[in-house]
């Protein structure tokens, strides 16, 4: 595994309704600056930038933006990834039903490799999240590890009930359980879980045919990521989680988060090496 290649994965399929209308996709929206060479001359630094900073901070120099179709303003905007240093792909979801559904798009590109999965319209604290969730992962017998981040809002996010050691032992999805303070918010996993979840999802469409899913509300609902997590984890996938007691998750998705990031990213901010 220490040598084993790491690709992130970008789910980028959503209509952000919540703070539309919008002039550009969610994920290009402009929060803070960078400096940009060889002139040092400033820039509009845009959220997805954020993410992928930390993905090649990590050593991570490959990654998928999933999209749904009509979003090209963000290929357009990234393009190859050489203004990150990564090489950057493009692909186009096929079943809108989830982002695990989104995610799996990817899976003949990625099945061999370690995972990296992040928001692209979420800004994360601190800088080095994926640093240590891949060394976590390299370290256990985990197959998949989860950033956790505090939150004062269980009924909007997915929470995470786990041990001193860090072992998961459930993800709730907006739940109304208050005593469970941290929430999940990026991941790394291994190729087991890859194939777990591209053969859990096979499983659930295979389901909806045959029962014509009317009947089923389950399988007509939306699939969060948690589920699909928690599903691994009741079949015996062991599951940990990195603690960010500090850090920050800012949905920009909400008003309200995205009001704040404006604010705190509000001072041009130098490149980070």
């Amino acid at each position: 595994m220490k040598d084993q290649e790491v690709i992130g994965l970008l789910p980028a399929a959503g209509h952000g309704t919540r703070i539309s209308p919008l002039p550009m996709s969610k994920e290009l929206y402009p929060i803070g600056f960078r400096l940009v060479e060889p002139d040092h001359s400033l820039r509009s630094k845009v959220v997805g930038h954020y993410l992928l900073e930390k993905m090649h901070l990590a050593g991570i120099s490959k990654a998928y933006v999933v999209l749904r179709s009509g979003k090209w303003d963000i290929p357009n905007y990234f393009q190859d990834g050489a203004m990150l240093n990564m090489d950057l792909g493009y692909l186009i979801m096929r079943l809108p039903f989830g982002v695990p559904y989104t995610l799996d798009q990817a899976y003949p590109f990625v099945k061999e490799a370690l995972i990296a999965v992040g928001f692209p319209d979420i800004i994360c604290q601190p800088d080095d999240i994926f640093i240590k969730l891949l060394a976590r992962l390299r370290a256990s017998n985990s197959e998949v590890v989860l950033g956790l981040f505090p939150t004062d809002y269980p009924q909007k996010v997915g929470v995470v009930d786990f041990d001193q050691e860090g072992r998961v032992y459930q993800i709730l999805e907006k739940s109304n359980r208050t005593d469970l303070p941290y929430m999940w918010g990026v991941a790394v996993w291994t190729p087991v879980f890859t194939n777990f979840m591209h053969e859990y999802l096979a499983k659930r469409e295979s389901q909806k045919l045959q029962s014509n899913g009317k009947n089923n509300p389950q399988l007509q609902r939306e699939l969060p990521l948690g589920d699909v997590i928690q599903a691994a984890i009741d079949v015996g996938l062991p599951v940990e989680a990195e603690v960010f007691a500090d850090g920050e998750y800012l949905d920009i998705g909400t008003p309200e988060d995205l009001v704040r990031a404006v604010r705190n990213f509000a001072n041009y901010q130098l490149p980070r090496n």
